[in-house]
């Protein structure tokens, strides 16, 4: 009898603490992802206030989901105890752990009027903006390409005043290349980059600059912050991935982030080339044959050609076997952490599925399925195009 009691105990006992494993994962999970706020906010932390005071407010303006979440997360972190007072600009999807990061840090953080020079993917963009004392919130200004459009006068009245803030903002899956393009064209930055940093060596993300600062410095500041974030997530590595090295995880990153947009997505995706590599499969993933064609040097802008799928280059992972030699873009955060501890899935297969995200299979019958029905969501926008 007591020995049956001692069983289920231990039995109980081991539960708990998987439950309890799965709680904090899925905290810290939720406080690393993207939060709920739609356009920025300034945040106004007057002098003596606390964490919780903070984390209501945050969660009265829609900028955190929970603010107990958040208060345990700057209690782990060891950041409550370095609350600023101050107004802080909080942007549009800021994470928990972001948002710790900015009231704790202080520094160049104004809720005036602000000039972000936007780096993506497809294009840039410079945004003039001011906040509104009514809804703490910021109201555009201007917002054009300062490649192809003309200067508004909201952008050079900004540029006198002596209160804007500034900040440089480079998306997610920007290859070195586009992020030095786009530096080496904004004339608030002084100098010109001549050299392409290593790709995936910088992280993507908002740098704030006061005007003369040089191109140099944005580069270093990105370049240690991938570095960190690279350490932090390979020390925190599952096991058994088929990555020998924090080189390997980046270029397995970058194929995850140019791969899928959605957030929920991005370990599902991470499960399929790590079960891809564990099987000794191809990765078979149409970025890594672009970037053999492009080099990261601007963007393809048509869709792949049979003869370029089976074209060798070093990163036709079509043709070669294994991990690429180098990435093929500069990861985040999430794509870096997704790509060292993936979902576990028996999934080997995925195609787009017409809502933005991916249909996932095991067997290569139910690829073919999902991707039939891809091609007639395909056929369907065609033919709905040209009525």
């Amino acid at each position: 009898m007591w020995r049956h009691i001692a069983s289920n105990a231990l039995t109980f006992f081991i539960v708990a603490l998987f439950l309890l494993a799965g709680v904090v994962s899925w905290g810290a999970s939720q406080y690393k992802a993207s939060g709920p706020l739609s356009q920025a906010i300034c945040l106004r932390v007057e002098q003596g206030s606390n964490m919780r005071e903070v984390s209501e407010k945050l969660a009265d303006q829609g900028a955190v989901s929970s603010p107990a979440l958040f208060r345990i997360g700057a209690d782990y972190s060891e950041k409550s105890a370095l609350l600023k007072a101050g107004s802080f600009r909080v942007e549009q999807g800021a994470s928990m752990a972001e948002i710790v990061d900015t009231i704790t840090r202080g520094g160049q953080n104004t809720c005036g009027t602000e000039i972000i020079y936007r780096i993506g993917v497809t294009r840039q963009q410079v945004q003039v903006r001011e906040l509104d004392p009514v809804t703490d919130t910021f109201v555009d200004l201007a917002r054009f390409d300062p490649v192809s459009e003309e200067v508004p006068a909201a952008y050079e009245q900004a540029r006198e005043d002596s209160d804007t803030a500034y900040s440089i903002v480079v998306a997610e899956g920007v290859t070195s290349w586009q992020v030095v393009d786009g530096l080496n064209g904004i004339s608030t930055l002084d100098g010109q980059l001549a050299d392409i940093p290593a790709e995936g060596s910088l992280a993507p993300g908002a740098y704030e600059f006061a005007p003369g600062v040089s191109a140099n410095e944005i580069i270093s500041r990105m370049s240690a912050t991938q570095e960190a974030i690279l350490a932090e997530a390979w020390a925190a590595r599952a096991d058994d991935l088929p990555l020998a090295s924090p080189e390997e995880a980046l270029i397995l990153a970058s194929i995850v982030e140019k791969e899928t947009g959605l957030a929920e997505e991005r370990r599902q995706v991470a499960s399929v080339f790590t079960n891809r590599l564990n099987q000794g499969m191809k990765l078979q993933t149409d970025p890594t044959v672009i970037y053999g064609i492009t080099k990261g040097e601007g963007v393809l802008g048509r869709g792949l050609r049979q003869s370029e799928l089976r074209r060798e280059t070093p990163w036709n992972t079509y043709v070669i076997e294994g991990l690429p030699p180098t990435p093929i873009a500069n990861p985040g955060r999430a794509s870096i952490e997704a790509a060292l501890s993936p979902d576990t899935t028996p999934y080997i297969f995925f195609v787009a599925d017409g809502t933005g995200g991916h249909a996932f299979a095991t067997t290569l019958a139910e690829h073919n399925e999902n991707v039939e029905r891809w091609r007639e969501i395909e056929g369907e926008r065609e033919n709905n195009s040209g009525n």
